[in-house]
C-alpha cells in the first residue's frame, strides 16, 4: 500500500513514515505543502494520502483534502494536534476515512489504514471516469452466473447458484454460501438491491433466500439444508407463489 504523508512538521512526519514503514507500507513521499502535494499525486503511485490540517503555505490540509476528493478519489486520512468544534465540523464536511488526533500510536495508525484499505475499492472520483463509459461496463448480475464476494483483503468468486441466503443483524449482513459465509458492515437492502430478484427473494426483514436452494418448508418456515428460516406475514402470500405444493 502506497502511501503518501502531507504533514508540515518534519520530526512528525519522520517518526509517521517510520511507524508506517514498520508495519508493512510504503512511504512514497512527505510533503509540507499543498503544491507539492498535488505535483506528487500527478507523478506517483498513491493508495492513501494521510494529512495534517495545518500545512506550509497559503492553502491547508482540508483544501488539499477537498482537491484529493474531487480530482484524485484516493482516501485521505487526517492528521491534527486540534480538536476544536470549529475544525471538526470542516473535517466531518470532506468525508475523511479517519481521524487522528495527535498524539497517535502504532495501532490507532494500523486501525486507521486498514479502515481505509477497506474502504478502498468505492473511493472512485466521479469525476475522473466518464460516467456514460462506466454505465457500460457494469455487470449486469441476471446474466452472469457468478459474483465477488469480499473475504478480507481479497475478493472471492462465488457462484450465485452457492448462495444459500442472507442474513441481516443490525448493520452488519452475512452472506451464506454451501461453503463458507461473507460478512459486510452493509445492511441487507444494499445487498439485495445488487443480486438478481428472480433468484433471490425476500421473506423476512432480516432474510433474503436463494430460491433454488430451498429444500422444503414447515408451517411459516423454509428450510435450506438444515437451517429453518422463518417467513414473515407480510411475505407469506408472495413466498406461497414461489413453489408448487400438492
Amino acid at each position: 500500500m502506497n502511501i503518501h504523508i502531507v504533514e508540515d512538521e518534519i520530526l512528525i512526519a519522520e517518526d509517521m513514515a517510520f511507524r508506517l514503514t514498520e508495519l508493512g507500507y510504503n512511504v512514497v513521499k512527505i510533503n509540507d505543502n499543498v503544491e507539492d502535494a498535488i505535483d506528487t499525486l500527478n507523478n506517483l503511485m498513491v493508495d492513501l494520502v494521510l494529512i495534517d490540517i495545518n500545512l506550509k503555505g497559503k492553502k491547508n490540509g482540508i483544501d488539499l483534502a477537498n482537491i484529493v476528493s474531487d480530482h484524485y478519489g484516493i482516501p485521505f486520512i487526517f492528521l491534527t494536534s486540534l480538536a476544536s468544534d470549529s475544525v471538526i465540523n470542516k473535517v466531518i464536511q470532506v468525508k475523511p476515512t479517519a481521524f487522528l488526533l495527535k498524539p497517535f500510536n502504532d495501532k490507532q495508525v494500523q486501525v486507521a489504514i486498514e479502515l481505509a484499505k477497506q474502504n478502498m475499492s468505492a473511493s472512485i472520483s466521479e469525476k475522473n471516469i466518464d460516467k456514460s463509459d462506466l454505465e457500460s461496463k457494469k455487470i449486469d448480475l441476471q446474466e452472469q452466473d457468478f459474483i465477488f464476494l469480499k473475504k478480507q483483503n481479497a475478493y472471492v468468486k462465488v457462484r450465485l447458484d452457492d448462495i444459500l441466503w442472507l442474513e441481516a443483524e443490525g448493520n452488519y449482513t452475512t452472506i451464506y454460501t454451501k461453503d463458507d459465509s461473507f460478512i459486510y458492515s452493509v445492511v441487507l437492502h444494499k445487498i439485495e438491491e445488487q443480486l438478481p430478484k428472480d433468484l433471490f427473494k425476500r421473506i423476512h426483514r432480516s432474510f433474503v433466500v436463494n430460491i433454488k436452494n430451498v429444500t422444503g418448508i414447515k408451517g411459516n418456515m423454509l428450510i435450506i439444508g438444515d437451517k429453518q428460516i422463518p417467513v414473515s406475514k407480510t411475505n407469506r402470500d408472495d413466498v406461497s407463489r414461489l413453489f408448487q405444493v400438492i
